[in-house]
């Protein structure tokens, strides 16, 4: 199975892409979808929308994975993020792929065993399951990375539960 690991935003957009096949995972591609901050904020949109849809076009994934929002502090910023968010599930939907949505506490738990983890020991984790030398950067491509291999480790049990198995 391909997954595509996405962690949502609007000026930067994160994505892992892997394939998880009997428990081995292994990294294909990541990167970042990024916007001008001098852009405005619904052509920011079109273009998370625009480039959301050929990325699933070039990779071909077999699900997507993507984060659910935490709110924080910032209510601002976590009202911009819900807009990228909801163009990143829209991309999703009207391409017809299989959505799988997680919260960070059930990113940690697949990937470090503890929902309470530290975003350094997700990190590292993700490296030492995926055979990497370093810690991908930015940030925001390797918590999608992390997202996907938490679609790839729990996958199985969704997918009976879903009735999907192929």
């Amino acid at each position: 199975m391909k997954i595509l690991g996405i962690d949502p935003g609007y000026a930067t957009v994160g994505f892992g892409f892997i394939s998880s096949e009997r428990g081995e995972h292994k990294l294909l591609q990541y990167g970042t979808i990024t916007t001008p901050a001098e852009m405005d904020f619904p052509s920011r949109l079109v273009m998370i929308y625009d480039d959301m849809v050929e990325l699933m076009r070039r990779l071909s994934p077999d699900a997507v994975a993507v984060e659910e929002l935490f709110w924080g502090h910032n209510v601002t910023t976590g009202i911009g993020v819900s807009h990228g968010r909801g163009v990143i599930l829209l991309a999703v939907a009207k391409y017809g792929i299989p959505l799988f949505e997680y919260t960070p506490m059930q990113v940690k738990q697949a990937v470090v065993g503890y929902g309470k983890a530290e975003k350094s020991q997700v990190m590292d984790m993700t490296r030492r399951l995926l055979k990497m030398k370093q810690i991908p950067r930015p940030d925001d491509a390797a918590d999608a990375i992390a997202i996907a291999l938490c679609h790839g480790r729990s996958a199985t049990s969704l997918l009976q539960k879903a009735g999907q198995i192929r």
